[in-house]
């Protein structure tokens, strides 16, 4: 009698999650209601140094997914994968595999980072299964030959060559002291930047410092004997803010500036005082003080209990791009038509319009200009308009 009951109390268990994670194949998904289950997944840094960035993405996937759920109007079901990479090329690969071995995965968000896109291109290629980045933004990534990649966002030719007009037309520099953490992101960044600033006529002296380095005060140091007179780092906030502090103590006090791995809020709270006046640089909007963004961040913060941060509403927009053409192929969706169908979207979401070139390149090149104050990232505007250019 005993072993009846467990039996039957244990089969709605197993019912009910089955009805959670699905079967192990896509032909033979279905949801708790009956309908095709199809799976999105993102890809980023859910732990690590770095997770704050990533958390930020995964939401915005999240959320977009819930709602087209609750909006009732599909004629499937979506449900959200994590794949956690830790914002690692060398954790990529598993994560990736993982995903693309689900075969109800009919696309990815992600990866977030250009080191791990880089070396997992090849494996969502492969599979056949759109990788769509809200913000992986190394302009090699596209020359790769990647046939399933495709890039949300401006490279880094608009947010390095942002850096380097705003230093170069606005603060009148003569000499940059340019550091990177030798990733792929930050040495691809470093190169636009180097690279007009010299076209620019202004002088550079570059470094490259490792991510993870214990002491940065040899760097730091030697930004401060070199008669420069700005500074931009191009790597994550992990890095930059111990490189903030001593660049405080070596008394460094010209204007510097980060990219997009560094703008977000753990930057200012490792770097504490250290971070005051930085400006940060994004090819992303800040939803918080966008008008048009409004009731996303009204939403994001009712779900989260968070403002959105560096890449929220961007993965957003992404995962409704991919939503909306999933929901005119329907049921019969597969990863191929799916990629073919997004290659070809032009789709207005709330921060851009999306479309995309023959690589798979996002061809706008808008970047937008942070700086903190009183302890805060408040957000200046487009770069460019504010440089003159």
């Amino acid at each position: 009698m005993l072993r009846k009951r467990l039996l039957q109390t244990a089969a709605p268990l197993v019912v009910g999650l089955l009805a959670l994670t699905g079967c192990t194949k896509g032909d033979d998904q279905a949801s708790a209601d009956g309908k095709k289950l199809f799976k999105i997944a993102y890809e980023g840094p859910l732990t690590g140094e770095n997770a704050a960035l990533g958390a930020h993405m995964e939401n915005g996937v999240k959320l977009a997914i819930q709602q087209a759920n609750a909006k009732g109007d599909l004629p499937f079901t979506l449900q959200y994968v994590p794949g956690d990479d830790t914002g690692s090329a060398d954790q990529a690969p598993a994560a990736a595999q993982k995903i693309i071995d689900d075969d109800a995965v009919i696309a990815t968000i992600g990866p977030a980072f250009s080191a791990p896109t880089k070396a997992v291109g090849q494996l969502y290629s492969q599979a056949n299964l759109l990788a769509l980045t809200a913000s992986a933004s190394s302009p090699s990534l596209t020359t790769l030959g990647f046939t399933s990649f495709l890039r949300g966002i401006p490279n880094d030719n608009a947010q390095g060559g942002g850096m380097a007009v705003y230093y170069a037309k606005k603060l009148k520099a003569k000499k940059v002291f340019l550091v990177d953490d030798k990733t792929e992101y930050g040495v691809g960044l470093s190169a636009v930047a180097e690279n007009d600033l010299k076209k620019a006529g202004v002088q550079v002296v570059r470094e490259s410092v490792p991510q993870k380095t214990p002491d940065y005060t040899a760097v730091a140091t030697e930004a401060k004997n070199s008669g420069a007179d700005a500074l931009i780092y191009a790597g994550f906030y992990a890095d930059a803010a111990p490189f903030a502090k001593k660049l405080k103590e070596a008394g460094f006090d010209k204007p510097k500036i980060a990219s997009d791995g560094t703008n977000d809020k753990k930057f200012v709270e490792l770097a504490g005082g250290a971070a005051e006046g930085w400006l940060l640089t994004c090819p992303c909007v800040d939803p918080t003080v966008e008008p048009g963004i409004k009731k996303f961040t009204e939403d994001y913060k009712a779900a989260f209990k968070v403002d959105p941060g560096t890449y929220s509403a961007e993965s957003y927009d992404a995962t409704n791009l991919v939503i909306e053409q999933l929901k005119a192929l329907g049921t019969g969706a597969t990863r191929e038509s799916l990629l073919a169908a997004v290659k070809k979207a032009d789709y207005k979401g709330l921060t851009k319009r999306y479309h995309f070139d023959e690589k798979g390149e996002f061809p706008d090149k808008a970047a937008f200009l942070y700086q903190v104050e009183n302890g805060k990232i408040v957000y200046k505007g487009d770069i460019n308009v504010l440089a003159g250019s």
